[in-house]
């Protein structure tokens, strides 16, 4: 599902926020040794953290049902996941950084979640929105200068976008066939049965 997310911010940044040809997306890792192999403009977005939003698991089973509304199958909830992307510009001048961030910013702000129109494969089919952040500050527990630091470059502006995205749990089980006619049982009485007798009753339950 990671790689989906990736696809499809790479999509709504193409489409929202870099001009056709402005710069390369990437998912890199920003060493000091990557930065210097780039000779052409990109806008790197790094996925530096995933981490579950416990808030937001749910219990039980989800009913899938089909045409008809008959449950067929089971499946456990998806567990939300907060993917931290470090978004970066690099380019051969400062200032054609900036202009990069700043159309970045342009083109990711007006959205909440991630369109539709950009997500394929399971994504395509999820009812709940795939909420998006740009410019949030990072958890307490981790901040952008220990990002640098454990990645061993310098320090330059950077935005957060944060996507909380679904990852299945485990695949669907079937259920048992629903009943669709009552049960015809025979009952004897055994007070009858003593005497020779036997006056049998039916009774119809439904299972």
């Amino acid at each position: 599902m990671i790689h989906e997310i990736d696809e499809a911010l790479r999509r709504l940044l193409r489409a929202q926020a870099l001009p056709a040809g402005a710069a390369e997306v990437v998912f890199d890792a920003p060493t000091r040794e990557w930065a210097a192999r780039r000779n052409a403009p990109t806008v790197d977005a790094y996925l530096y953290d995933i981490r579950e939003e416990v808030a937001r698991r749910e219990r039980g089973a989800m009913a899938l049902r089909d045409a008809t509304g008959t449950v067929t199958r089971r499946r456990q909830p998806p567990r939300w996941f907060r993917l931290s992307y470090l978004l970066t510009a690099w380019t051969k001048r400062t200032e054609d950084e900036h202009r990069l961030l700043s159309a970045v910013l342009t083109g990711l702000l007006p959205h909440e979640a991630l369109p539709a129109e950009y997500l394929e494969g399971p994504l395509a089919d999820l009812r709940p929105a795939i909420p998006l952040t740009i410019g949030v500050p990072p958890a307490e527990s981790r901040s952008i200068a220990d990002v640098w630091s454990a990645l061993g470059g310098e320090l330059k502006p950077s935005l957060e976008v944060v996507v909380v995205a679904p990852m299945p749990v485990s695949p669907d089980y079937q259920v048992a066939p629903p009943v669709l006619e009552p049960t015809v049982a025979v009952v004897h009485d055994l007070a009858d049965s003593r005497e020779g007798g036997s006056r049998p009753s039916a009774r119809k339950d439904m299972q």
